[in-house]
């Protein structure tokens, strides 16, 4: 008998069929009269319940079946007799694929995700992270079908580069050369290298993705990027996913539209295709959570200089709010704290924040008219603060080889990336979104960690 997913097992109304099921059992309730076991194969939130008569198989295998086992059920599909389903399965045979020991550290009870990270190869089976990560495969299907529906092309950018998009030097290096005979004499020879230069994992794919904007109008790309910042908070990763969609002919008005457009779509599109997902982790995670998802969709963002958010956080100090980090006065970097407070508390919806003050802004900004900021535009989510990093790109030769040096860095390193400016530039701009931060934003959870399936973080490689 060909396998039915209990996802469509729960939809059917072909009722006093037999069926055959596979999965997990979430939960075995025995009596004398009468067994339950809750079965899930991870198509759905929901569980199939299965009705059996202890007579029906031996006492031993019966009672074997516990929390976290691998069975297949075959059996008639009934309504169900009682509450939370409509149906049910009335068991004639189990087969029993893999049984779990009573040290599985799954089991069914309330452990921290503190706990269950240590269990990142085990976690996946829980509800929660089972919810999770079918809302991770939803986001990532509403990505590519915006961009399609748009008519930007998936552009494929590399994994390993000789450059740093941002500046910061916070790289993981990628080597042949055997380090532990190499460079006592604190000269490595790189020549003898795979690549015979230093190399190192991309922290961004916006350089190359300019590159293809400059030849198909509009692209973006969606991959892995890494970053070897030694930072334990709950919002950064070593390894992560970013969506970096770059476009011609794009000025700064046009971007912010982009933007809010864009991830509106990717939250419309959860509540449309998770919505048991979302109702678990609702009750479960964050009881706030759909209601601040609506809001997202149902407002307009706001739009506010950096100027006018320091402004706002001066005069909220001296009314009396108290935060960690200073606000100090203009140009300082704002922390997650502003950011949110100005989302939470001030205007109590998301804000797209504009020119920001150059010093504190990437090198390939494209500076503003007072000569001091620079047409950055970033968008700052509840919960989370910076969700979406963008700008306008500096279109001139002239001008970004002038940043380059300025900043210390080595215009001939980015000989490619300026040859756009050379030949035929154009004005354009782009943004980059943190995927695990838009997954940590309509799932509720609280730390990042948890919304990617093997977290990579300092001091943490494991599976």
């Amino acid at each position: 008998m060909k396998r039915t997913k209990i996802v469509d097992a729960l939809k059917s109304v072909d009722f006093n069929h037999d069926i055959l099921v596979k999965g997990w059992v979430r939960s075995h309730r025995n009596s004398k009269a009468v067994d339950f076991i809750a079965l899930n194969d991870g198509s759905t939130i929901n569980n199939i319940q299965i009705v059996v008569d202890p007579t029906s198989m031996d006492a031993e295998a019966l009672k074997s079946i516990t929390t976290g086992a691998c069975i297949g059920v075959t059996g008639t599909l009934v309504q169900s007799q009682g509450a939370g389903q409509s149906v049910e399965i009335q068991s004639k045979a189990i087969e029993i694929y893999g049984l779990c020991p009573s040290d599985y550290p799954m089991q069914k009870k309330g452990q921290s995700f503190e706990y269950m990270r240590k269990y990142a190869h085990l976690r996946l089976r829980t509800n929660t992270f089972g919810a999770v990560f079918r809302i991770r495969h939803n986001m990532a299907i509403a990505i590519h079908q915006y961009f399609h529906e748009h008519g930007y092309y998936y552009f494929h950018t590399p994994l390993i580069t000789a450059s740093d998009a941002e500046g910061a030097g916070e790289m993981f290096q990628v080597t042949t050369l055997d380090l532990s005979r190499t460079g006592k004499t604190g000269e490595v020879p790189y020549e003898k290298d795979f690549f015979g230069k230093k190399t190192s994992l991309t922290v961004s794919g916006q350089l190359e993705g300019e590159l293809g904007a400059t030849a198909l109008g509009g692209i973006y790309t969606f991959g892995p990027t890494f970053r070897a910042e030694n930072s334990n908070t709950p919002r950064h990763l070593a390894e992560f996913w970013m969506i970096e969609p770059e476009v011609a002919f794009l000025d700064k008005d046009e971007l912010m539209d982009l933007e809010e457009d864009f991830i509106k779509f990717c939250v419309r599109w959860a509540l449309e295709h998770c919505k048991d997902d979302l109702e678990f982790l609702n009750k479960m995670i964050d009881k706030n959570l759909l209601e601040t998802l609506q809001s997202v969709i149902k407002e307009d963002f706001v739009r506010l200089t950096y100027t006018e958010g320091i402004e706002i956080l001066q005069a909220a100090v001296k009314n009396g709010k108290k935060f960690e980090f200073p606000v100090t006065e203009w140009g300082m970097d704002l922390s997650s704290e502003h950011e949110r407070y100005l989302v939470e508390e001030h205007f109590k919806r998301p804000v797209i924040m504009t020119d920001y003050p150059s010093e504190i802004k990437a090198f390939y900004m494209k500076r503003n008219a007072d000569g001091k900021t620079m047409q950055g535009t970033d968008v700052l989510f509840p919960r989370i603060g910076e969700i979406i990093g963008g700008s306008v790109r500096e279109e001139s030769y002239e001008k970004l080889v002038a940043e380059i040096k300025a900043r210390g860095m080595a215009p001939e390193s980015y000989s490619w990336y300026l040859d756009t400016r050379k030949y035929g530039s154009c004005p354009h701009a782009g943004f980059g979104l943190g995927f695990e931060r838009l997954i940590l934003f309509v799932t509720g959870m609280q730390n990042i960690r948890d919304v990617i399936p093997f977290p990579r973080t300092p001091k943490s490689a494991e599976f």
